[in-house]
């Protein structure tokens, strides 16, 4: 199985990194962004298996990117990715993601990439 994903954070070296971490655990990153704009507009075209998207970004985060990927996909699988303390609580409120504390935990990563395919591949058998 081959799983797609997207991946958008305001902060290129960032957004490099994850796609590294990703390429390394045999996901294919199909899609890159800097806002969550970008992450709507992406999902909406590329049809990604998983998103990883950061929180906080300018003008347009990672929350509005969630809603307007939920309006086209209300299944879509969206991983947050941050550093801020502050937001746990609506995070707490985004159904069905995932968070992901930076910087990013190799292992952790792992574990989630495992769960996901798992999850597929029974939903696809």
């Amino acid at each position: 199985m081959n799983v797609k994903a997207l991946v958008i954070d305001d902060n290129k070296d960032v957004r490099e990194v994850v796609v590294e971490l990703l390429q390394f655990c045999n996901i294919e990153v199909i899609g890159t962004g800097s806002n969550g704009k970008d992450a709507a507009e992406l999902y909406r075209s590329l049809r990604p298996d998983i998103v990883f998207m950061n929180v906080l970004m300018p003008e347009y985060d990672g929350f509005y990117g969630l809603e307007k990927i939920r309006e086209c996909d209300p299944t879509a699988l969206v991983v947050f990715m941050t550093a801020s303390d502050g937001v746990e609580e609506r995070l707490a409120s985004c159904k069905d993601s995932h968070i992901l504390t930076k910087p990013i935990d190799l292992n952790k990563l792992q574990i989630l990439i495992e769960r996901f395919c798992i999850k597929q591949c029974q939903q696809v058998s």
